[in-house]
């Protein structure tokens, strides 16, 4: 799935506008007109004297342990503030006393208070007088209608005798439009909310479930199935080299279109292509459900097998990297695969004798090296293990593999091996190298580009038996690996795809 498709584009803009909104809700809270609002907290409530009742004495010293009635004394904190986006003035309280609010410590007396407030407003002290009715009388304290800008605030610290730690504390008291509310216990340090907890709640919610779509929205996996997608199974077989590109493309296939099993099952081109002609013979329902992958054009006594040109393969001669040479004439390599070359040192290489490391007769891989470099079918094998010389009239030592990996592995850990090979295989194998034919180099973008005349390269064919149904898995497959993702991973995997620009010159 592409990042920048519509679709992730109309969830990052929601995601965007939903954090604007959340922040055009905050400054509407604070700007915009609304309700006047008086908030109160206690920021304090602690035991000053030697009563256990509540559960939380301290020890006391000096005038508290002098004073009469300070035995179950306490001290309380209480902040007022205007945490409203209006300012409150004095004839915004709507009480009928001098005073404007009441503040009642419940089953407690009140015994002193002192007024502070932060630094700056020194002007609110003017109305902290008892002819603006500040003063108390048992547990009721009055305080005075004082003016609030947005978010100013005063604090109140006073000492209370009788009552345990906790008991209830409330501010009593109107505003013109507007509300006296308790807000959240909070540090002396806290200021007020900056707007209501409402407001919070909503803007948290508005902003998890907006970035949580969008997330959603943009991790989750839209891309459509290919057209054409197919269920059921399918068997692909044929050519060694080509299997890791085929492995690939069927997981991807199966994991883009639920309901299809594709297996793979390569054991060499020229067997893959004769099952699949048997399997076509015994079949009673047309085209069967396989595809065999090879090297190279089928034999011409197959008539019924339909070709499907998938790829151009590039292939190359390794030798173990004991031999010290990088460049063979073609005549040379001819030479070498007649048993006319016995030694290194006749090539100008070391004094290693010649180990010809081949593939089985089924192998496309071998066929093309004959048909491209040769001209000619190799001479007989010679020896099961590569080391020992089985015939001895045989002019050198030759073997034949199974499998690619085989044959790559031996010429890797035999001194004096040469074998062949597809060539990203051999790129990436250890102790052997790739040979340059004639001054070319084994190069799939020189070949693409038309700069090459390297000679060891072929045509990778997928054959049906007969054409398959235009709706079956086998045609769906085919067209999924030569002319839709598969692309992609044939020129991964070292090869050029037959379906584009280059590739047509090259496969036609």
């Amino acid at each position: 799935m592409e990042w920048l498709s519509a679709e992730n584009v109309v969830a990052v803009g929601t995601a965007v506008l939903g954090i604007v909104a959340s922040g055009v809700m905050v400054w509407y809270e604070r700007r915009v007109p609304r309700r006047k609002r008086i908030g109160y907290r206690v920021q304090m409530d602690n035991p000053i004297g030697d009563d256990v009742r509540s559960g939380r004495a301290n020890r006391r010293l000096g005038l508290f342990d002098e004073a009469p009635g300070m035995s179950d004394a306490t001290l309380v904190l209480l902040r007022i503030e205007n945490d409203g986006s209006q300012s409150i003035a004095d004839n915004d309280y709507t009480g009928r006393e001098l005073h404007g609010l009441t503040a009642v410590f419940t089953d407690r007396t009140i015994r002193g208070v002192s007024v502070t407030q932060p630094v700056g407003t020194d002007h609110l002290m003017d109305h902290f007088t008892p002819a603006a009715g500040l003063g108390y009388d048992t547990n009721t304290l009055r305080i005075p209608r004082v003016p609030l800008n947005p978010r100013d605030h005063f604090k109140l610290l006073v000492l209370l005798s009788g009552g345990d730690v906790g008991c209830a504390i409330r501010l009593i008291g109107g505003i013109r439009d507007g509300e006296v509310h308790p807000n959240r216990s909070a540090t002396p340090d806290d200021k007020a909310p900056l707007f209501s907890r409402a407001s919070r709640l909503i803007t948290i919610m508005l902003t998890v479930c907006v970035v949580t779509l969008a997330a959603i929205v943009v991790v989750r996996d839209d891309t459509p199935p290919p057209i054409g997608c197919a269920h059921g199974t399918l068997t692909v077989t044929g050519s060694t080299a080509f299997a890791p590109v085929v492995e690939e493309v069927a997981k991807k296939y199966e994991r883009d279109c639920e309901g299809a099993k594709v297996i793979v099952d390569p054991h060499g081109s020229t067997a893959g292509v004769r099952e699949l002609e048997a399997t076509g013979l015994a079949s009673k329902n047309g085209s069967p459900a396989v595809v065999a992958l090879s090297d190279g054009p089928k034999p011409s006594d197959m008539p019924r097998l339909r070709e499907n040109r998938v790829a151009m393969s590039v292939f190359a001669i390794v030798v173990n990297d004991g031999i010290h040479l990088d460049d063979l004439s073609t005549a040379d390599v001819r030479r070498l695969y007649r048993g006319e070359i016995k030694n290194w040192r006749q090539l100008g290489g070391p004094n290693l004798a010649v180990h010809l490391v081949s593939r089985d007769a089924n192998s496309g891989t071998r066929q093309v090296f004959q048909r491209r470099v040769l001209k000619r079918g190799e001479i007989a094998n010679s020896s099961v293990d590569c080391v020992h010389k089985d015939d001895p009239t045989a002019p050198v030592i030759r073997c034949e593999l199974d499998s690619t990996d085989q044959v790559l592995t031996q010429v890797a850990e035999l001194p004096g091996a040469i074998g062949y090979s597809e060539l990203t295989l051999a790129s990436g194998a250890k102790g052997l190298h790739t040979l340059r034919l004639d001054g070319h180099p084994p190069s799939v973008d020189a070949i693409e580009h038309g700069t090459s005349s390297y000679p060891y390269r072929e045509i990778e064919y997928a054959y049906t038996y007969g054409q398959p149904p235009a709706d079956s898995l086998a045609s769906s497959f085919l067209t999924y690996l030569s002319r839709g993702n598969g692309q992609d991973v044939i020129r991964t995997h070292g090869h050029i795809p037959c379906w584009t620009p280059e590739g047509l010159k090259l496969c036609a």
